[in-house]
């Protein structure tokens, strides 16, 4: 059962059948027009004559800009965004899950925050999460990867205080330490450019057999 809300006005229950999947065909055929709009935006970022302003997977949307004079402008592909969303789309941009995030040489430098048309306000962050990926404010692209083994130990203790006890050592690290855990390290990796460090911080994690009691 659900109903609709509308401002302040809700509708009468009624049973939902179907529906359209978010990140299906239909609902990116919806968001289309959002797409189209940021492409003809006077400012963005392009490689050679593709454009890469806006990179969208269902209703994760990530805008790209080449300065902060670009984000401010009110051509630029934020505006651009938020005003279709709201005028066309109907579709309004949660302030509490979008940040702000620079690359680039002056990526320490404070800016302030990017005031939407209804008033909300889009803060700074150092790190960012797009499609499960934390995204650092550097001076160059650079990933996290804290949330990636946070996630990794978390599914460890989790199997293991299930079966440690039952399981042997070879099919909880064998098996289990495979299938169930490493995805949750691995994911995205192919994305991160990673330095030395985080390389001997991902081994220690993958050998953890070494240090299994």
């Amino acid at each position: 059962m659900t109903c609709v809300k509308w401002c302040n006005v809700w509708s009468s229950w009624f049973t939902l059948c179907c529906g359209i999947r978010q990140g299906g065909v239909l609902f990116a055929i919806y968001v289309d027009g959002l797409v189209n709009q940021v492409k003809l935006c006077a400012f963005g970022c392009y490689i050679r004559c593709t454009c890469i302003s806006i990179l969208l997977y269902a209703d994760d949307i990530l805008l790209l800009a080449p300065s902060i004079l670009n984000i401010r402008n009110s051509a630029a592909t934020v505006c651009v965004c938020v005003c279709v969303c709201e005028k066309e789309l109907d579709m309004s941009i949660n302030v509490k899950k979008s940040t702000c995030l620079r690359i680039g040489a002056r990526c320490n430098v404070k800016c302030e925050c990017i005031t939407t048309s209804n008033g909300g306000k889009i803060l700074w962050a150092d790190n960012s999460r797009y499609l499960g990926v934390y995204i650092t404010a550097s001076h160059k692209f650079c990933c996290s990867l804290s949330n990636a083994k946070k996630s990794f130990y978390r599914a460890f203790n989790c199997v293991f205080g299930k079966v440690g006890r039952v399981a042997s050592e070879n099919v909880i690290l064998d098996i289990l330490l495979k299938v169930k855990c490493l995805p949750c390290l691995y994911y995205g990796l192919e994305a991160c450019p990673l330095i030395q460090s985080q390389l001997r911080s991902l081994e220690f994690a993958v050998h953890l057999e070494k240090y299994f009691p």
